[in-house]
């Protein structure tokens, strides 16, 4: 859909409504008119009006600049003709997404969502789960639903492997199961490290004219503040977040611990029957499937907890599919653009107050504990552990048992 057709659906959806059945076919027919050859075509797709009835207002258009009265045809009562497809089949749209969504491809922010699979391969798809529908229709939902065709646009994510579609399916069915059932489902991250201090944070904010805040020239890092690094908890299904704003390292025992404290803050009061959690997280850093003292971490969190922690790793390169990163890191950084994070007390005060207007909301809490670095783990501590690997991918997915004697 390029932006023309997606102004006249925009335009379409507005005041479509206001409109009796005449009122849109000469509107439509105007739309066509302006845009010249191929408008009837692009209007039909735009507004899913049938070409005949768009050529027949330009038919009845043509009569008028003639000087000719409009036919006295009978205008169809309110609420009169056929029903929509949707009217008649109301779980047809939501079929169309569940199928759609599991491959979505592009930039997770924005409003266009890009699908790889053809209206043909749709509507078969749809056809098979009893809701005949013709490709043409599924062109005109995936317009209403804000998808479009797109050609390929190269970009950077490092390597692509092989199953990488694939694991994003497995991701999606395994998120699908644990929300049916009523499970949590977090999506985990560090977020990106911040100085503390009068630094330069990017952004503008409202100041007096000719008196903006004053800051420091460089970016040394200040030896008394440090650094912080903001690990965030993501609940998929509550749109709410945690961030533990750590004060050293950012250690796997970190970032489990910022779980255990979303688990005894939100999550526990939250799901009180949950038997399972399900964590989403990148395939590097603190959290990253090869690292020993991630899974021996989580294993203390299941033996305290007695949930089996299950684990699905992002494949390699594909970080910015991970929810927490575009549904709670982007708000953050969005809420406290153009503030130097002066102190910790300011950074927890800033993350704790963002909001959207989805209804997101986040609770923020320092963290000074130590976490060193190096802390090596054994393969006899490895085997140990309670851990069963999925037949696919077992290194990226996985999940983590209480221990029987604990």
């Amino acid at each position: 859909m390029d932006k023309v057709e997606a102004s006249i659906a925009r335009k379409y959806r507005a005041l479509g409504e206001l409109f009796d059945e005449r009122g849109r076919r000469l509107w439509a027919a105007v739309e066509a008119g302006e845009l010249g050859r191929g408008g009837v075509s692009l209007i039909a797709r735009a507004t899913g009006l049938s070409r005949n009835t768009i050529s027949r207002g330009l038919e009845e258009l043509a009569g008028l600049q003639r000087g000719e009265a409009l036919p006295q045809g009978r205008i169809r009562a309110e609420g009169g003709g056929r029903k929509s497809l949707t009217e008649k089949d109301p779980q047809l749209l939501e079929e169309l997404e569940r199928l759609v969504e599991p491959t979505t491809r592009g930039d997770p922010q924005s409003p266009l969502r890009w699908t790889c699979k053809s209206t043909r391969q749709l509507a078969e798809a749809l056809k098979r789960q009893g809701h005949p529908v013709g490709r043409q229709k599924v062109c005109e939902l995936l317009g209403a639903l804000g998808y479009s065709l797109q050609a390929n646009r190269k970009s950077r994510e490092g390597s692509n492997h092989e199953d990488r579609d694939a694991q994003f399916l497995h991701i999606n069915a395994q998120v699908d199961d644990h929300q049916q059932r009523g499970q949590p489902v977090i999506s985990v991250d560090t977020k990106k490290k911040e100085l503390v201090g009068d630094f330069r944070n990017g952004g503008r904010e409202w100041h007096p004219h000719g008196e903006p805040e004053e800051v420091r020239t460089h970016d040394f890092m200040d030896r008394e503040l440090g650094k912080v690094n903001p690990y965030g908890v993501y609940d998929q299904s509550a749109n709410v977040g945690w961030v533990s704003v750590g004060t050293d390292h950012d250690t796997a025992e970190f970032a489990v611990e910022s779980i255990r404290r979303w688990w005894l803050k939100m999550g526990a009061a939250r799901y009180p029957r949950a038997q399972d959690l399900l964590i989403t997280a990148d395939g590097g850093g603190s959290n990253g499937y090869r690292v020993r003292l991630w899974k021996v971490a989580l294993q203390g969190f299941a033996d305290e907890t007695a949930l089996t922690v299950r684990v699905c790793h992002f494949p390699p390169g594909t970080s910015k599919w991970n929810k927490i990163e575009h549904r709670m890191f982007s708000f953050i950084s969005l809420n406290w653009r153009g503030k130097p994070l002066v102190s910790h007390e300011v950074i927890v005060n800033l993350i704790g107050s963002t909001r959207t207007a989805q209804g997101l909301t986040i609770q923020a809490e320092l963290d000074t504990s130590s976490y060193p670095k190096g802390r090596k783990v054994s393969d006899d501590e490895l085997a140990s552990l309670n851990l069963t690997r999925d037949n696919f991918h077992g290194e990226w997915n996985y999940s983590i048992s209480p221990k029987c004697s604990t």
